[in-house]
């Protein structure tokens, strides 16, 4: 830089060593004012980063989802190439899938005390449907604690469980005992449960705000039958033309001799009974099986329609959405239908968790683990910073969702007491490779044995064969230990 005077010389002289030394300190000033730039600079970077990191750490929003009778692979994203699921599908590619999740007793009430308690049905008691949880159990379930924490909750839906609706325990409550029914008349007009369901979770959330963490969770009754009606599966008109124009390929073991492969007291059992009703022609299974397929899109839409509304309302950056069902359910597999038994379609389920503060290497993962419905409540508390209480059984996914490896369980234990003349009471053990099944009612038990990696229809029980006898052995003590230590 260059700066001109006038004046004599010596003052000229004078002067230039004085311009000479300004000019040093401009420049010692300008690396200053560079250094003070850098700084703040670096300070922006880094309040940027707190103000993230601070997102990151707030409380989540949680969006529960849980469907009624929808098993694992009634899902685009699990493989199936006829159901239309485009918002799951989404979901599972923004998120984690866990492809190998149960349920550890295969029946809603039960299973429906496991999500909320993260408690094996050995230590809920739940097994039959007018039973309330106990009080001591109740306020230890997952909208409890994450009201007590600060959290808005909400319950809309089929509740699952007996005794008088706990409306008072949530700050929203629209929630219904029993089965409920798919069609109510509004304002004159035929409208379907998913709908209405639907409507009731906007509601809930336009009642919320960004400075309280929200608990929302849904119970669908699709794709659930409406029991004692000859349609069964009463899907929402709207979607009657869907899957109009495909043929529904049955299961490998809806061949006849599978079903006369099963001792007699599958053979008349209630299973069979309802399988009677639901897929004994091929009609009849080409019509429940669309219906079926129905109820679930009709859900998928209802996903969509609210994730739209957390996206409008500014929710979705900051809520994690959790899908799931309480129990799997019978196509026609082995000659039955319903659910209860422990083959994999009726115990099998779907699992998906998006959780939008994942970074984007993250996301899209499928998880191998087997999971269970005594996972959801001890997940949820963990993701809202809840401690977790010691009588949960399950375990957080949180490291799993993450992206973490960890050590995790290598089998788990089955149970289905409930107590109905047509229903065989069963327990075993599942673990990666075998599945071990005992019905309890019956001297001697009757035992079954499948080695899944070999045989993942279950079409060949190796019981009594010698080369399993060791494996059987040790299913067996595994049995005896887990049937006690569970309690």
């Amino acid at each position: 830089m260059r700066i001109e005077h006038s004046g004599s010389a010596n003052g000229d002289a004078m002067r230039h060593k004085k311009a000479t030394y300004t000019r040093r300190q401009f420049l010692a000033q300008a690396g200053g004012i560079m250094l003070t730039m850098g700084w703040g600079m670096r300070q922006a970077r880094g309040q940027e980063k707190a103000r993230k990191e601070r997102a990151a750490s707030k409380r989540p929003n949680l969006l529960v989802l849980v469907t009624d009778d929808q098993r694992w692979d009634a899902m685009g994203c699990m493989g199936n190439p006829i159901i239309r699921t485009p918002h799951m599908d989404r979901l599972a590619e923004e998120g984690v899938i866990f492809v190998n999740n149960f349920c550890t007793t295969s029946i809603c009430m039960s299973s429906r005390a496991s999500i909320f308690t993260g408690m094996y049905t050995r230590r809920h008691g739940i097994n039959r449907f007018d039973q309330p949880l106990s009080e001591e159990h109740f306020v230890i379930t997952y909208p409890v604690l994450l009201r007590g924490a600060g959290y808005r909750t909400g319950f809309i839906g089929k509740w699952g469980l007996g005794g008088r609706l706990p409306k008072k325990a949530f700050d929203f409550f629209e929630g219904f005992g029993g089965q409920g029914r798919y069609f109510h008349e509004v304002n004159g007009k035929t409208v379907h449960l998913t709908r209405i369901l639907t409507e009731q979770a906007l509601e809930f959330l336009r009642g919320c705000s960004r400075d309280q963490p929200f608990c929302l969770s849904i119970s669908f009754k699709a794709p659930h039958v409406q029991d004692n009606d000859p349609r069964q599966f009463l899907y929402d008109p709207a979607l009657e033309e869907l899957y109009s124009d495909v043929t529904i390929p049955t299961p490998k073991t809806a061949d006849p001799r599978y079903f006369e492969s099963l001792p007699e007291f599958l053979r008349d059992s209630e299973g069979r009974r309802r399988w009677q009703i639901r897929f004994s022609t091929p009609e009849k299974y080409q019509e429940s099986v669309k219906g079926y397929y129905r109820l679930i899109t009709g859900v998928d839409l209802a996903l969509g329609r609210i994730w739209e509304a957390l996206r409008e309302m500014g929710f979705d950056g900051n809520t994690v959405i959790l899908l799931t069902s309480d129990n799997g359910f019978f196509l026609g597999e082995h000659g039955l239908a319903g659910k209860w038994l422990m083959y994999e379609e009726s115990i099998r389920t779907p699992l998906i968790v998006r959780d939008p503060r994942l970074p984007s290497s993250r996301r899209g993962r499928r998880r191998k683990e087997m999971t269970l419905n005594v996972d959801l409540a001890p997940t949820l508390l963990d993701l809202a910073g809840v401690p977790i209480p010691s009588a949960m059984q399950g375990r957080s996914l949180r490291p799993l969702i993450e992206g973490k490896e960890v050590r995790w369980r290598e089998d788990w234990f089955y149970e289905h007491l409930f107590e109905h003349p047509r229903i065989p009471k069963s327990e075993g053990i599942r673990t990666s490779r075998w599945k071990y099944i005992r019905y309890v009612d019956y001297d001697p038990p009757y035992e079954e044995l499948y080695d899944l990696a070999n045989d993942p229809h279950e079409e060949h029980n190796v019981i009594g064969e010698s080369d399993y006898s060791e494996v059987l052995s040790t299913l067996r003590r595994r049995w005896r230990e887990m049937r006690e230590s569970l309690k």
